[in-house]
């Protein structure tokens, strides 16, 4: 006899995300119009009718799982970026942390930067996390570079935060669809194609067109 609790004897708060695992597996695999209620309330265990109780209609149910792996990936790259550490330092802990999240979530990058991209109703939602990582990455590279006792305008700051943010979103596609590469190491090769530029640019070194 099983002694696994039954799905209402479950804490509620664990009951949600069991609900959310099993959506971010099924709009991952089939899009935003392609998924089923049915199949995530049977993926879930549940019946559907429970699943609408608890996390609303299909549209509120696709922004509850982009919340929340977003979430997982801000809480992941934030809490990499160790204080007191070089910039360079600090971005590498935090490509680490975001290839990794890639890496274990596959589906969840799936909903977010695949699923979520392809719907206009959603637009909003995929663009503000964007600016949020970016944030992010521009206060990784500001602490840093004024601990060494240099100041970069934030308009540069901002730059070079969304030329690397824009470049790892791809690498993170590759990775997603390479289960067998190695996070680490595409962090590493994302720090070698970017921070060999975007380090000297911080530093005041820039490239200017020839004069005609």
């Amino acid at each position: 006899m099983s002694t696994r609790p039954t799905f209402k004897r479950l804490p509620r708060a664990v009951r949600e995300q069991q609900m959310l695992d099993a959506a971010v597996r099924v709009f991952s695999r089939h899009g935003y119009h392609g998924a089923s209620m049915d199949e995530v309330a049977e993926r879930a265990g549940i019946s559907k009718p429970m699943v609408y109780a608890y996390l609303g209609t299909k549209e509120e149910l696709f922004i509850a799982c982009l919340h929340r792996e977003a979430t997982r990936m801000m809480e992941a790259i934030a809490g990499a970026a160790v204080p007191g550490l070089p910039a360079d330092e600090r971005l590498w802990h935090g490509l680490r942390a975001f290839f990794g999240f890639v890496g274990v979530h596959r589906d969840g990058w799936a909903v977010l930067y695949r699923q979520a991209r392809a719907e206009r109703a959603f637009a909003d939602e995929l663009a503000g996390m964007r600016a949020r990582i970016v944030e992010v990455v521009v206060g990784m590279l500001d602490h840093a570079l004024r601990a060494e006792g240099r100041e970069v305008a934030e308009t540069e700051l901002e730059v070079v935060a969304y030329a690397l943010v824009g470049a790892t979103e791809s690498l993170g596609d590759w990775l997603a669809d390479h289960p067998e590469a190695d996070p680490e190491k595409t962090a590493t090769r994302m720090m070698n194609v970017a921070w060999l530029g975007a380090g000297q640019l911080l530093h005041g070194v820039t490239w200017h067109p020839p004069e005609r």
